[in-house]
């Protein structure tokens, strides 16, 4: 195995994860209680693989870097959230999950961004460094906030 499908691979199983999470996040109605114990379960060993990989990509960067500090309060965060005891009720134990959730895309975005992973937004394949890509902007949701990056030149090309 070499290291760009290492790198593939693991783009791979970020992006996934990301997508369950999100997916969880957004749901209107409760789920069974066994599909939310064993979306927890992904949850929990997907941060748990990840606070080792982006503690050594913090530890890497000085120690007054701004990306890396906040990687390091977001991975302070998942902790706490995975140290909360089961709660009373399908509702109340949906709740936390999602907690769970919101910390796996969180620190998925901070991997991304310490590692200098870029995601196409169009296709959610990894923009290697040969690729040639181009910036995207994403209109503004509600709250203002814009979602940019960059997507492949040739799915930019299909999308027009």
């Amino acid at each position: 195995m070499n290291a760009t499908h290492d790198t593939e691979a693991l783009a791979s199983t970020v992006v996934t994860m990301a997508s369950q999470a999100t997916w969880f996040i957004e749901q209107p109605t409760l789920l069974g209680h066994q599909t939310v114990k064993s979306f927890e379960a992904d949850f929990r060993a997907f941060i748990e693989q990840m606070i080792p990989q982006i503690e050594k990509l913090a530890a890497a960067q000085s120690a007054d870097d701004v990306p890396a500090n906040v990687a390091l309060a977001a991975i302070a965060e998942a902790r706490s959230r995975m140290g909360e005891p089961e709660a009373a009720g399908l509702q109340g134990e949906v709740e936390r999950v999602e907690r769970l959730a919101r910390s796996v895309v969180s620190l998925v975005g901070h991997h991304d961004s310490l590692a200098g992973l870029r995601m196409c937004l169009l296709c959610d394949r990894l923009i290697d460094g040969d690729d040639a890509w181009e910036p995207y902007d994403v209109g503004r949701p509600p709250g203002g906030a814009a979602r940019s990056g960059r997507v492949h030149a040739a799915c930019a090309t299909r999308c027009r």
